[in-house]
């Protein structure tokens, strides 16, 4: 047993564990093909999960089917933005994006009159707002969070990382909670830490992916601790020096906001131990981030593993058992 291995036993008694003006938004410069996505928007965002995040593809088919579209069109929205930084060229083609989707919001948040670009996404989320709660302050959040993100799109201290982690991935699972008409502050506070989670282990999945486009995805305090030397990882990738250090100190982090997720839910005295019935397809996205830390682990934090770049054939079994155990 190695050391890291080993010390992140002792912590927590157990194994460890993408993405001016309407007037001005050309259609082509979209992310994906949108022809035919605004005369069915919903299979549209559908297969845009499909395609780009698939682990939350898996995750919808425990959703009750009368709230389906409706995440869909909420992923299909985070996973768009998330993808802008590396489907421009330019910061400032980035921010028309940007204004294009705050454009969009306007038209969702005065929903049923309101009348959104025939954009896929934003249509399928109008619709959705007409029969579920949709916080458009929540959608902006997001939206802002993703335009700060093109000017600066590493951090310097985790504090930073956390506070994006909350304008994004915790926002989002926000927006999942409502659409289940689940307004629970225990409930919050736990996707508030599975949020930091989150975007802790898609940052380590796509290490490889950022340094190769000359970005550093793990905060500057923690690979300054370690001596790790950005030119050195984008040259040298899993040979830098002190690469692995920073990774496992990284990963600890994201481990141990997905455990205070646990605590937040299953110390609640009403929950008796188990996540609500109705709570847990939102609370699924905490096996996908176990699964890919346990499997880091394994690898001896090495972040550069090919076999980290392969979906696990055993995820699917994971979010089952998952489910119905009320736990993950």
């Amino acid at each position: 047993m190695n050391t890291r291995t080993s010390a992140i036993r002792y912590r927590i008694g157990k194994p460890l564990f993408r993405h001016k003006t309407s007037a001005l938004w050309n259609q082509r410069s979209l992310s994906t093909d949108v022809s035919a996505g605004p005369n069915d928007p919903h299979t549209y965002c559908r297969d845009f999960v499909r395609q780009h995040d698939y682990d939350s593809f898996m995750a919808s088919y425990f959703y009750p089917r009368y709230a389906r579209n409706g995440f869909f069109a909420i992923k299909a929205f985070s996973a768009e933005l998330a993808m802008v930084q590396d489907n421009v060229s330019n910061a400032m083609i980035g921010k028309m994006r940007m204004q294009f989707w705050r454009d969009a919001i306007k038209g969702i948040k005065e929903a049923p009159q309101g009348t959104p670009p025939k954009h896929p996404i934003a249509l399928a989320l109008h619709e959705t707002s007409k029969h579920f709660k949709v916080s458009t302050y929540h959608l902006k959040r997001i939206v802002d969070a993703r335009d700060a993100e093109l000017q600066t799109s590493s951090h310097l201290t985790i504090d930073s990382l956390t506070s994006h982690a909350e304008s994004t991935s915790s926002t989002v699972l926000y927006l999942l909670l409502s659409l289940l008409s689940l307004p629970s502050s225990t409930l919050s506070h736990a996707a508030s830490h599975l949020g930091a989670a989150q975007t802790c282990s898609t940052l380590l999945r796509a290490l490889p992916f950022h340094a190769k486009h000359g970005r550093m995805a793990i905060p500057a305090e923690v690979t300054a601790k370690h001596g790790v030397s950005q030119e050195d990882v984008f040259r040298h990738g899993p040979d830098a020096h002190g690469i692995e250090d920073a990774v496992f100190e990284f990963a600890t982090y994201a481990h141990d906001q997905l455990n205070t997720a646990r605590d937040e839910l299953l110390k609640n005295e009403g929950f008796n131990g188990r996540i609500p019935n109705e709570a847990m397809p939102v609370f699924l996205a905490g096996v996908s981030v176990s699964n890919y830390l346990k499997r880091l682990e394994k690898s001896g934090f090495n972040a550069f593993d090919p076999k980290l770049q392969v979906r696990d054939g055993l995820l699917a079994w994971q979010m089952w058992r998952s489910f119905y155990k009320k736990q993950f």
